[in-house]
């Protein structure tokens, strides 16, 4: 019951399926314990009957005193084990889960996440696993300890009359039966209300995300009213979803309550023709009315049952993704990067086809071409972002795809155009770069990259806390923050992407000067579009359409009449003379 089906349906590990077993058997035990206090119940009860028909002595009441105060301390036991199986086990379960994912996420490579939304993998990791500890902790240990304790009760129940006890029996079956008829149609509902509810949250976040450009444009009611139509699809999908759900689970446990009518019907019937005594007709109307007792909340929430089998599956569809893995040691001979014959494609488009160069140590590696040429998927692959499709990308001569991911970054620092900064302290952003580096590192690096001059004119210095992706510096400022990192991260290969594409002169000025400290010494490969960028370069890659169109130094690459280097440098020297108003 409990198998590598189970865990799998379910999304448990094996301590989470163990934890499921120990609920199952405390439930079974506190529902079997309860048949308990309806026998002393029944006793009494019958007793008294005796009594009052003149059978027997009234009974008395202290053995049944001691006897329901022994009942009650068992059952607290029982009922605390219980809880402490199915909520706090549970829990803990919840918070590996959680652990476990983000880490496998964390593993994996960047092509995934290529893949997918954002959304969708922040639901699945936030809201189905708070779907599945709901149905962990409410439902499942509930469930089947209720099939198991109702099973052991009904074998006991036909033992002494089989009419009576299948009087009393047949809604659990019809019940049950009603309910997973209706199992495919409650998933299916649960992934349109889950795709409902991602929509709403991309629509939300593209708002917040594109607010000046809306504004500029004066989108705002265009946004609007799209948000209004996935709210309102929202709340259209929920309320059609509920009231399936519900009209389902009530039919169910109408049917399962119509058990205590059927055994009035057919105990009177058997009563009357003497069939049975009164003594055992009232004992199956007291086992009835509990009957239903331990299902109440396992068919309140058996909906939430069937619906968090999809979120299970998109769980374990995360725990099937390859992960970029490989050795955790990494000892080149030298840090020179070869690409050998790489291909690589983004699902079925060819991004590059058998590229070759080789980025030598201690000298600045250029990339240049047409945006779309392939040059910032070079740097990804050179760092094993993503992986090649065909050929090899080598470091020292050692094959990046046989390297684990996080050890070779170790040796990589990566400075791109778009920063990515923390809602924290300009000390902590630059302290990203080599956790546990002293204050006293951190300033020599902010130093060197020129942050100084920024950072004085904050109001609490490099303790200032700068916004939400660095919102109160300029791109400037945060460009030079990125840099500090790599700088103090101290790694033997720098991949630099467009770092100074989208600055002023001025500032544009400032993170060169930064750069010339960074590059000295490495294995540097940059990406620019800025010729003059890269005037000082030892050599010029130009790639165009994916391949590799002229290779060599800058100076004999303009000596190249038709060539493509030479092209893109006139063009942008052109441009420079470009005027506002010129035809």
């Amino acid at each position: 019951m409990f198998g590598k089906k189970f865990q799998h349906r379910y999304a448990l590990t094996p301590d989470g399926a163990k934890n499921i077993k120990a609920g199952t058997f405390w439930t079974v035990l506190v529902n079997l314990f309860d048949m308990v206090g309806i026998i002393i119940l029944f006793a009494l009860m019958v007793q008294l009957y005796n009594a009052l028909m003149g059978l027997g002595s009234m009974p008395r009441l202290v053995p049944y005193v001691i006897a329901l105060v022994v009942f009650l301390v068992v059952s607290f036991f029982f009922h605390y084990k219980q809880y402490g199986n199915t909520y706090s086990t549970v829990y803990g379960e919840s918070n590996h889960l959680r652990v476990s994912i983000a880490e496998r996420m964390r593993k994996l490579p960047l092509s995934f996440f290529g893949r997918r939304d954002v959304a969708d993998l922040a639901d699945t990791l936030m809201n189905d696993v708070a779907k599945l500890e709901h149905v962990w902790s409410h439902v499942l240990g509930y469930l089947y300890g209720s099939y198991i304790s109702t099973a052991i009760i009904a074998v006991v129940a036909f033992i002494f009359d089989w009419r009576l006890a299948l009087a009393a029996f047949w809604s659990v079956p019809v019940a049950f039966g009603l309910l997973y008829g209706e199992r495919h149609s409650m998933k299916r509902k649960s992934l349109e209300l889950r795709d409902a509810n991602i929509k709403v949250g991309d629509a939300i976040q593209e708002m917040l995300d594109n607010v000046r450009e809306i504004r500029a444009f004066n989108g705002g009611d265009a946004m609007q009213k799209n948000l209004n139509s996935r709210i309102d699809d929202l709340e259209h999908t929920t309320i059609h979803i509920e009231a399936f759900a519900g009209i389902s689970v009530n039919l169910a446990s109408a049917a399962l309550r119509l058990s205590m009518a059927t055994t009035i019907l057919v105990g009177a019937i058997l009563l009357i023709s003497g069939q049975i005594n009164f003594a055992l007709m009232f004992a199956f109307l007291l086992m009835a009315s509990r009957l239903y007792a331990p299902f109440d909340q396992a068919l309140a929430l058996i909906a939430e049952l069937f619906s968090s089998e999809a979120a299970s599956e998109r769980l374990q569809a995360l725990y099937d993704e390859p992960l970029a893995t490989g050795s955790e040691t990494f000892s080149p001979n030298g840090y020179d990067i070869r690409f050998d014959h790489v291909a690589f494609s983004y699902d079925d488009r060819r991004v590059l086809d058998d590229v070759n160069f080789t980025a030598k140590e201690g000298q600045v590696t250029a990339l240049v071409g047409p945006s779309g040429s392939g040059k910032s998927t070079c740097s990804r692959l050179a760092a094993r972002l993503w992986d090649a499709d065909g050929g090899s990308v080598q470091i020292g001569g050692v094959d990046v795809k046989t390297v684990d991911p996080e050890k070779l970054l170790s040796d990589i620092s990566m400075v791109f155009q778009d920063v990515m900064l923390f809602d924290g302290t300009v000390m902590d952003n630059i302290r990203l770069g080599r956790k546990g580096a002293t204050d006293d590192e951190v300033l020599a690096a902010a130093r060197a990259a020129y942050c100084d001059e920024f950072v004085e004119a904050l109001p609490q210095g490099y303790q200032t806390m700068i916004g939400e992706n660095g919102a109160r510096l300029s791109g400037g400022e945060r460009q030079r923050i990125s840099i500090a990192r790599a700088l103090l991260k101290d790694a033997p290969i720098l991949l630099l992407d467009e770092v100074t594409a989208s600055l002023d002169v001025e500032s544009e000025n400032k993170v060169q000067q930064a750069l010339s400290q960074l590059t000295q010494g490495r294995t540097v490969l940059v990406i620019a579009h800025r010729m003059r960028t890269i005037g000082a370069a030892d050599k010029v890659v130009v790639l165009r359409n994916g391949v590799v169109a002229e290779q060599g130094k800058p100076q004999e690459l303009m000596t190249h009449e038709n060539g493509l280097f030479r092209k893109m440098c006139e063009e942008q020297t052109g441009s420079a003379t470009w005027t506002v108003g010129q035809a």
